[in-house]
């Protein structure tokens, strides 16, 4: 598996966990529990935000990587 594949791959599993702190989050009944998981889900979407950029470079700057 190439690093391209590879970062890909940990971007769709990010965003996975991203997707599912947000439910989490909604279905939750604890005020303080809801607020926590939101916050997570905020940390890991500026993650999943800087690692498409990073996807990005990679595909500028490697262009085999393009498109996998």
């Amino acid at each position: 598996m190439t690093i391209a594949s590879e970062v890909k791959q940990s971007l769709a599993s990010l965003k996975g966990i991203e997707a599912d702190l947000s439910s989490l989050a909604l279905r939750t009944q604890d005020h303080e529990s809801k607020r926590t998981l939101h916050e997570t889900m905020m940390v890991v979407h500026e993650v999943v935000t800087d690692l498409q950029k990073r996807v990005g470079e990679l595909e500028r700057e490697e262009f085999q990587y393009k498109g996998f």
